[in-house]
């Protein structure tokens, strides 16, 4: 399915066919203009950035590369290509037909699912505007800005089903996606991660690595929705996606290169003397990767929930790859383990599986997080480093869910306040450590050159070298 780049706003959905959308979202597109001038990368209008802009939406070239102005950037709306006899394929409407219009009795509930997803994307972007400032490459900066394009297309996907498909309602929703603000006391944005800063570098490797994996889960689920334009919309957003991952986890490899590179050359593991050389100690990563995981984890909901559980039983959000698994997709009388604390110790229940679908989703994403953490240690092992960075236990400074009301430690033991008091700096970054990280982050803008803290990568972007000119400023 080709994109039309002729029309004011690109799509693959008709839009010139329906008028009285197009005026509405032509409408809404002079609102978005000004929240990125406001909000979107500082200083980033007039310089000319290697990017991606998607041209088709099948599995194979769909992507084309060339350097683009930021405000030039053709966001537009674009779904992954229709099936006509796709069904739902979980919940009780399981072997239906897949909705092409909201059913009216699910109007309200699907509105906030996209609503909350759609919040998501511009509030990484406020998150995020003030990071080109401190880029560490050329490379990184083009990275960065890519990532930024993208989350404003997604918000793109989440409005052009507000306003097809919500009326009024929607187009509401739409102009207040545009009037939150990441982190403002007022009004700020949904979820309590989406209201974090991201002050450095650092912050931003893991926000891409382990909160974009989340964003992977969730539109994962939300690409089984028996609602049909929901799904394809999700479904290439998921294209999309795998480059912001991408992105955390080979920054984050760069970093623990690097200074594995100084462990060895200088002969230490002395954190104060590895800082002395300019690098980032491992253990401070670890500290890093412990609160975004933490963090990250509570973006899942409670263990326990009737929401997941209705969202499922209706056919409004599935599990991940829901096709795959091997049962009834109804879910009567299965049940799904969990944690909580009974009588100062740690237990693992078994609830129904209807009502731990939170749990199911979360422990997928634990699983791929691991993964990447395996990769990760690769380096140190190589180098004959003994560290190894290891995930902290899911009750780990939990502000949602079963865990909330009490302090564990990251193997899991449960600890009263004093304990916690005196022990959480060596597992959380402090503000010391935040200082000495933000201290690194000075601008890298010349032509092949990269900052002391992180190594060059192993390739560059499109086949491209990796000191290729990625960004040429004006």
């Amino acid at each position: 399915m080709a994109i039309n780049y002729s029309e004011k706003i690109p799509n693959n959905v008709d839009l010139s066919g329906n008028k009285s959308l197009q005026r509405a979202l032509e409408h809404w597109q002079p609102g978005f203009l000004n929240w990125w001038s406001e909000m979107g990368p500082d200083e980033s209008s007039n310089i000319d950035v290697y990017l991606r802009t998607a041209i088709s939406v099948e599995p194979k070239g769909w992507a084309h590369f060339d350097y683009v102005k930021m405000q030039d950037y053709r966001w537009g709306i674009f779904l992954a290509p229709a099936n006509p006899e796709r069904k739902i394929n979980f919940g009780e409407h399981a072997g239906e037909p897949a909705w092409q219009e909201v059913p009216g009795e699910y109007r309200s509930t699907l509105r906030r699912i996209i609503v909350t997803q759609g919040d998501t994307e511009p509030a990484s972007v406020e998150q995020q505007r003030h990071l080109g400032l401190t880029c560490p490459s050329l490379y990184d900066l083009r990275n960065l800005f890519q990532v930024n394009v993208e989350e404003g297309r997604h918000l793109w996907a989440m409005v052009y089903l507000l306003h097809a498909h919500f009326g009024r309602d929607g187009r509401e929703e739409g102009e207040a996606l545009l009037a939150r603000r990441s982190g403002d006391a007022d009004n700020p944005r949904i979820l309590t991660a989406f209201n974090e800063k991201t002050p450095d570098w650092l912050s931003f490797f893991m926000f891409t690595f382990i909160t974009d994996r989340d964003g992977k889960y969730q539109l994962a689920a939300l690409a089984e929705s028996g609602f049909d334009p929901l799904a394809r919309t999700c479904r290439f957003m998921l294209t999309e996606e795998a480059h912001h991952m991408f992105v955390g986890e080979s920054g984050i490899a760069r970093i623990i290169a690097r200074t594995c590179d100084a462990m060895k050359e200088h002969k230490t593991e002395d954190a104060a003397k590895l800082r002395a050389l300019g690098v980032i100690d491992l253990p401070t990563l670890q500290k890093y990767l412990n609160f975004h995981y933490s963090v990250t984890a509570d973006l899942f909901g409670s263990e326990i929930s009737s929401n997941a559980a209705s969202f499922y039983a209706n056919g409004l959000k599935g599990r991940f790859e829901e096709t795959k698994l091997a049962d009834d997709h109804k879910l009567h009388g299965s049940e799904y383990p969990y944690m909580e604390v009974v009588g100062g110790q740690i237990v693992t229940k078994h609830a129904p599986a209807l009502t731990a679908l939170n749990e199911r989703l979360r422990d997928d994403w634990v699983a791929d997080v691991q993964s990447g953490i395996s990769r990760w240690n690769k380096i140190p092992e190589k180098a004959g480093i003994a560290f190894r960075f290891t995930l902290p236990h899911k009750g780990f400074h939990r502000r949602i869910g079963l865990f909330t009301e009490h302090h564990i430690s990251p193997d899991g033991n449960i600890l009263s306040e004093a304990e916690w008091t005196r022990s959480h700096a060596s597992w959380l970054p402090t503000e010391e450590d935040r200082a000495y990280v933000c201290s690194l982050m000075g601008r890298v803008a010349e032509h092949g050159k990269f900052a002391n803290w992180i190594a060059p990568p192993a390739r560059g972007i499109n086949n491209q070298p990796a000191d290729f000119e990625y960004v040429r400023f004006n």
